[in-house]
């Protein structure tokens, strides 16, 4: 292994840090980038094992938490930093990918002198950021959405909603597996607002320059495939259709078994063939 390590500190957007695990095979034909979703993290479910699937195959993997997902670097896995999740913002999301392309690309070019491209994938709210990131920067080569979002906006609060949060300041979700109330602050609606363009998922798609891969199960129940479709269609690809995968492919937290699930591995099979 040329670099190895896990939960290495990184500093993130508003200076706030936070962790990233690296793995980068001697025999590695490629990098591959993993953006979590929406109160996700990196070590979530089957995740690592996913990173074992591409490293076994000669494919280095890099995947990080973002700054402000709640996590922190003593407790990474679960949320015991409400006050960063409810700042967190989508400018936040992109420019913490920027740190760690960079950081990726550096240690691939120097740390271990290789010429080889450099792929992003991103699961549920992270395929949307990685269209968003990903379309104009030089040092990629693809993208891979795995039941990515295809729409920001429709995601805020409307109306009334929208007028009471404006007014309290914040509103909560509840999270099932921690029992957590994780609040958004109002700073959330207004970054979107203020980089709305750069945040227009369909102006991206719809002129992407990069090669691009969309999967997605036809029994997702939090972002359903007519949102795969819509990037499929603008983006003038073939979306991969796993049947009767769910949002996560059959994966859960915590994820005991050694094995990947099903359909997760299928969807695995279909990367590996895109990026190689």
């Amino acid at each position: 292994m040329l670099i190895e390590f896990k939960n290495k500190i990184f500093i993130g957007s508003d200076n706030r840090k936070s962790l990233f695990d690296c793995r980068i095979p001697k025999d590695a034909k490629a990098m591959i980038i993993f953006v979590h979703g929406y109160k996700g993290f990196k070590d979530w479910g089957a995740w690592n094992l996913m990173e074992n699937y591409f490293v076994d195959k000669g494919v280095g993997f890099v995947k990080f938490n973002m700054s402000h997902n709640g996590g922190t670097v003593d407790n990474p896995i679960d949320f015991d930093d409400l006050e960063a999740f409810g700042n967190n913002r989508y400018s936040y999301e992109l420019n913490d990918l920027n740190i760690i392309i960079a950081e990726t690309k550096r240690m691939v070019e120097q740390e271990c002198e290789l010429e080889i491209p450099i792929f992003l994938l991103g699961h549920s709210r992270g395929g949307g950021i990685v269209i968003l990131g990903g379309d104009n920067h030089p040092d990629i080569e693809g993208i891979i959405s795995l039941a990515g979002i295809s729409n920001i906006e429709n995601r805020f609060p409307t109306d009334e909603a929208l007028e009471e949060w404006k007014e309290t300041g914040y509103y909560t979700v509840f999270n099932g597996r921690t029992h957590q109330e994780m609040p958004h602050y109002y700073s959330f609606y207004e970054d979107f607002i203020q980089h709305k363009g750069g945040l227009d998922i369909e102006k991206t798609a719809s002129g992407l320059k990069k090669k691009f891969l969309q999967i997605h199960g036809d029994m997702d129940l939090a972002v359903s495939i007519s949102e795969g479709l819509l990037l499929a269609r603008w983006t003038e690809t073939e979306i991969e259709i796993i049947k009767g995968a769910d949002h996560v492919f059959g994966s859960s937290h915590p994820w005991i078994t050694k094995e990947l699930p099903y359909d997760l591995k299928l969807a695995l099979e279909k990367i590996f063939k895109f990026i190689t």
